[in-house]
């Protein structure tokens, strides 16, 4: 296969979580380009709405599905959607997640169990569902988690006290790994992409108060774009990667080498 074969996502279906803005329609965007059947879910149809109208105006045939990851009784009914309107699923990105900031001493319990909800155990019963509806047996199948740079590294709390989303995005990097090793001999990969800073509704106010901090402490000197995960995630998601399991790439301008 030549690499422009290796990358061809032609013939796969992805679905895509948290689909409907940001980075996960920027997704979207780029597995469809590359020839995948594009699913998307997210909570708001007014959003999906939107997001599937975005995707056709540039020649992306998608379908949405409304589900709360959180919501556990909702992944078997989201699973039945996605495999009666395509008949399989081949890649998954568990994109869904939420984001808490609070002294870890004052943080609510409330908040943690929402969290943990959506980052983490959200993307273990799709992937759970997914990996035995479909990839097993068919002997194929790429998960990606969107993990964050803050899996990786503890904050600088003069930056964000996140600890919930920290411990979550932590653990869907060991989730990831896991994953990897129980489902390799399926030939499934399962790795995360952990994000540095991104402009999107939920770095907003984040980067207003501490974004030329942010940008010092980078050696790019800059944040990520609307392009800058799509040539990872399409990587990953594609045969391209069948080498590569249980891995976590930091896409964020070098901020985790410092």
């Amino acid at each position: 296969m030549n690499v422009r074969q290796l990358l061809d996502l032609t013939g796969k279906t992805a679905l895509i979580t948290g689909g409907s803005r940001g980075l996960g329609l920027q997704m979207a965007e780029a597995l469809g380009e590359m020839g995948a059947r594009i699913a998307i879910t997210a909570r708001k149809q007014n959003e999906l709405d939107a997001a599937i109208q975005h995707l056709r105006a540039i020649g992306i045939d998608g379908q949405a599905f409304s589900c709360d990851v959180a919501a556990r009784d909702t992944i078997a009914p989201l699973v039945d959607g996605v495999l009666g309107a395509f008949g399989k699923i081949d890649i998954l990105i568990n994109n869904a997640g939420l984001a808490w900031g609070a002294p870890a001493e004052d943080h609510p319990i409330d908040a943690w169990d929402r969290l943990v909800g959506v980052n983490l155990t959200g993307a273990f019963l799709l992937s759970q569902q997914i990996a035995k509806r479909s990839m097993i047996p068919q002997k194929w199948g790429r998960i990606v988690n969107i993990a964050s740079i803050m899996g990786l590294t503890a904050n600088d709390p003069r930056i964000a006290r996140t600890v919930a989303y920290n411990a979550t995005k932590h653990g869907l990097i060991g989730l990831t790994r896991q994953l990897a090793a129980e489902w390799g001999e399926h030939h499934i990969t399962v790795n995360a992409l952990c994000p540095g800073y991104f402009p999107s509704r939920m770095t907003r106010s984040l980067l207003d108060a501490t974004g030329t901090a942010i940008l010092e402490a980078t050696p790019t000197g800059r944040l990520g774009n609307d392009e800058d995960l799509k040539g990872a995630v399409v990587l990953l998601a594609s045969e391209a990667s069948r080498h590569i399991t249980g891995q976590a790439l930091a896409v964020d301008g070098g901020a985790t080498i410092i």
